[in-house]
């Protein structure tokens, strides 16, 4: 059985529950697109979700002080949105195959939002358009009726926390590059959380998509025992669908933050400019050309060396670094050509960054763990202060002139035909690595998997920043194959290849010799 099977370790993805009904609600859409169907099953998870989070708080005041049933106030105090009668789910369930069912949970979005004003604009309000089956919105007003029934106040909200989470990566899947746009894939997002841990301070992510990097980080704070209180979220996103998304899956998982939103983003206008984070995570887009970086030339943001204008990738890096606090650390997701790309002065900027003590460590990651693009991709961790000389933290070692480098190319497994995810071993792998180091507590070089590279070492390589460069080759494994089977195998290979080789010469020359040319 491979090291990594799902069988042998928990992935950390719910597969259960989850799958089968969103196996049910992908087969009510018929033939509308994911990405309008997406707004639709989502909106309507939302809205149970608010209604069962107020109908409970409501019974909790019956018992306890019925002066306070009608009091937005009692409701607000909890962090439960005030949901008017004609917008409760209950409402809407007896009315769900009536063909004004549309209509009405139009109606009950705009009441929602008129009655809380941090969902101002968020909630999606197309139900009643003639493209929508009213049939199909009552089949699954009735499945999404199910999510959670019976269930305790706050098992309830995780299972509905969970399902809209899960519904959020199928529907990128289903869109593709599309979908890839809002959605990180859980993995990846997974390392960055183990490998930060955000335990307490100001977490920031510049351009959030749909929060996924903010629910992990709740989700590792009360898994290790914390309290989610200890931190504060803040984000911003350009594109407006996207940020609406955000907001209502991070008031799913009852989550309070500061997301902003603006058609410019984060480079043109930086809505949070005061800003210094404890915490960063961020996933930009790959490889963005039109960025605009004509028009900041002389920004501040700048430290390392002014970013090109065909690419956004270091200008990311160091908007990121620019809000980092003191003591703060980031994880980026970038695309691979970022660590060792020569163009308009990237070099200069990632040898500056080098040389500055900005990087803490690399990885490589393997490929088909993304929905929107087949790019291979590879984690930054930056850190202000590597010397650790004002860090909160006194476990940690002062790490200045050396990179911690991890190729993870080779972990994770395939959960079907194109996409591949971490096991929970996988991730761990990598960030008790980094801890380990980091500590100066039971770390060692791993041929093939990570070195800790001095800056002589990263200078050798031309201040290039690929795994693969420091790592070296992993010991070879000792298998039961004889020699002779393997030679024969290898010479086998190498005898079809020659073959084809040859065919495809004898071709290119028959072509070339019909127009005219000789040999």
């Amino acid at each position: 059985m491979p090291k990594n099977s799902p069988s042998q370790t928990n992935n950390g993805a719910n597969l259960g529950y989850e799958s089968e009904l969103f196996k049910a609600a992908d087969k009510l859409r018929g033939n509308m697109e994911p990405s309008d169907y997406k707004h639709v099953a989502l909106g309507l998870i939302f809205l149970k979700h608010i209604s069962d989070r107020f109908e409970a708080r409501r019974q909790e005041l019956e018992e306890e002080y019925p002066e306070g049933v009608e009091d937005p106030d009692e409701y607000a105090a909890e962090n439960v949105f005030w949901v008017p009668q004609s917008a409760r789910w209950s409402h809407l369930q007896a009315n769900a195959k009536q063909p004004t069912i549309g209509k009405l949970i139009d109606e009950a979005m705009l009441a929602i939002e008129k009655e809380n004003a941090s969902l101002k604009g968020v909630l999606p309000k197309e139900y009643a358009r003639p493209a929508l089956n009213a049939v199909m919105l009552g089949e699954l007003i009735d499945l999404i009726s199910n999510i959670a029934l019976g269930q305790a106040r706050d098992t309830a909200r995780d299972v509905l926390g969970r399902v809209y989470e899960y519904f959020l990566g199928q529907f990128a899947g289903s869109e593709g590059k599309r979908g890839g746009e809002f959605y990180t894939p859980r993995s990846v997002v997974r390392v960055l959380v183990e490998v930060l841990q955000p335990y307490q301070g100001r977490v920031y992510d510049p351009c959030c998509g749909s929060g996924g990097m903010f629910v992990q980080s709740e989700r590792f704070v009360e898994d290790h025992a914390g309290r989610v209180g200890d931190i504060a979220i803040y984000g911003q996103e350009s594109n407006y669908t996207t940020w609406r998304l955000c907001k209502m899956n991070l008031a799913v998982r009852g989550i309070d933050s500061d997301i902003r939103w603006n058609s410019e983003g984060s480079f043109h206008k930086n809505e949070l400019p005061d800003l210094r984070a404890d915490f960063i995570l961020a996933n930009p887009p790959f490889n963005i050309s039109d960025w605009g970086g004509d028009r900041l030339r002389e920004d501040g943001r700048w430290r390392f060396g002014i970013p090109p204008t065909g690419n956004a990738n270091y200008a990311w890096l160091q908007h990121i670094w620019h809000h980092l606090a003191p003591t703060g650390t980031a994880g980026v997701v970038l695309a691979n050509g970022s660590m060792s790309s020569q163009q308009s002065g990237e070099g200069e900027i990632r040898k500056a960054m080098i040389e500055g003590d900005a990087i803490d460590c690399m990885v490589a990651l393997p490929g088909q763990l993304f929905y929107s693009t087949q790019i291979p991709a590879c984690l930054w961790f930056l850190a202000k202060d590597k010397s650790n000389g004002i860090a909160r933290d006194k476990k940690l070692r002062d790490r200045r002139g050396e990179v911690l480098f991890i190729d993870a190319r080779k972990l994770g497994y395939m959960v079907d035909r194109t996409r591949r995810e971490f096991s929970d071993r996988d991730v761990a792998q990598i960030a008790d690595t980094y801890h380990h180091w980091r500590e100066g507590s039971g770390y060692e070089d791993v041929p093939g998997f990570c070195k800790s590279a001095d800056l002589e070492a990263i200078r050798g390589h031309g201040y290039v920043l690929t795994p693969g460069r420091y790592v070296g080759a992993a010991a070879a494994e000792e298998d039961d194959v004889p020699f002779e089977e393997r030679m024969a195998e290898l010479t086998a290979k190498l005898g079809e290849q020659f073959k084809e080789s040859a065919r495809l010469e004898d071709a290119i020359r028959k072509n070339l010799e019909g127009l005219g040319y000789e040999f």
